[in-house]
């Protein structure tokens, strides 16, 4: 499998924490943040990541990618078993990916209001209350839902300081970790997890 991937892309470390976490061999091919003409060369379009399979289908997106992982490589699985579990996070996926990523999206391209600003705060504690109790997202093992999570949330605690990207700035400024303690060691177990 081949992996197109650019610096710093937190979709791309989605598939890497999936990879790994199934113990996945894959080929990165970094590209240039500034031309993507190989990821549309192998996809048509300019988004990473891209995943090229071993039989040479070409799988785009993140989420679409983790899918298709756990597909064909069910263990670990990325989804529960149960099938109105794996509903629910499907549901909190698309939840995720077209309602959380509102806010920071709005005020890393100008756009922002104190209203988004307000909301991106107010999702640190949803997810405060989501670990209550847990370890991860959905009990106690790693799933999608926080493969899909944690590479936006991770800049809440920190910040590479060669990471010049306006929105992962936004993320670290607005997701105050101070009493989201269920976060903040959630942050550090998802981290700890290796990447392929």
């Amino acid at each position: 499998m081949r992996l197109y991937e650019i610096p710093f892309s937190t979709n791309v470390e989605r598939v890497t924490l999936a990879l790994a976490l199934k113990g996945l061999a894959v080929e990165h091919v970094e590209v240039d943040p500034t031309d993507r003409s190989p990821v549309v060369a192998v996809s048509g379009q300019e988004l990473v990541p891209v995943l090229v399979l071993d039989d040479g289908e070409v799988v785009a997106d993140s989420t679409a990618i983790l899918r298709r992982l756990d597909d064909d490589h069910p263990t670990p699985p990325l989804w529960p078993d149960d099938a109105t579990r794996a509903a629910e996070l499907d549901v909190f996926a698309d939840w995720f990916n077209r309602v959380w990523k509102v806010a920071p999206n709005a005020i890393a391209d100008g756009d922002g209001t104190p209203a988004h600003w307000a909301e991106l705060r107010a999702h640190v504690t949803v997810f405060e209350r989501l670990l209550a109790g847990r370890r991860y997202l959905f009990g106690d093992a790693p799933s999608a839902a926080d493969l899909l999570a944690f590479p936006f949330l991770k800049y809440a605690a920190r910040i590479d300081p060669s990471d010049g990207e306006r929105f992962h700035r936004v993320l670290h400024e607005g997701q105050p970790l101070d009493g989201h303690p269920a976060v903040a060691a959630w942050i550090d177990r998802i981290d700890a997890l290796p990447r392929a």
